[in-house]
């Protein structure tokens, strides 16, 4: 069994990766589903219109068992006992046009446009010292096709990382 996180920030393609995936034969799962699952559920946070979620104690409380491949979605999965780690990335100006798009109030869009500008899972995965394999795909003019196959090929190829260079928004 493999159990990779699909993270970035909203409106990445996490979700539409996933269901890709699971038509591949994994097992999907959602931060949020297993928060509910686990009582790591808080209060409703108005300004980004969403549950908080205890991802401490769901990272102590989820452990991935049995025998099917699974994929983890959402932009916390980073934080929970997984083999992997892809983390999606959108260039700022088109995310923001994504989450426009979604209907998001305005403070929302710019808390989440500024954590993909400023890398913020990134930071979060060096704080935390997190040490899985990881592999970072921009995804802005890829179709969700496309980041499958990379996917795909990173995990046959036991999550030999590419050679690339890290995404930097600040400096394009």
């Amino acid at each position: 069994m493999v159990s990779i996180a699909i993270t970035g920030s909203p409106a990445v393609g996490k979700t539409t990766v996933s269901q890709l995936l699971a038509s591949q034969g994994w097992e999907v799962l959602t931060v949020s589903e297993l928060a509910k699952q686990f009582e790591c559920q808080g209060e409703f946070d108005e300004s980004m219109d969403s549950l908080e979620i205890d991802v401490h104690k769901l990272s102590e409380e989820y452990c991935p068992d049995g025998d099917n491949d699974i994929i983890i979605d959402g932009h916390l999965s980073h934080f929970l006992d997984v083999d992997a780690i892809v983390i999606l990335r959108c260039q700022p100006d088109k995310l923001r046009d994504r989450l426009d798009a979604r209907g998001y109030a305005e403070a929302k869009v710019n808390a989440n446009v500024e954590w993909e500008l400023i890398s913020g899972t990134w930071a979060e995965i060096l704080e935390f010292e997190i040490n899985q394999p990881i592999l970072e795909l921009d995804v802005t003019n890829d179709s969700p096709s496309d980041s499958i196959s990379k996917i795909i090929d990173w995990i046959d190829s036991g999550f030999e990382v590419p050679q690339q260079e890290k995404i930097d928004w600040l400096n394009q």
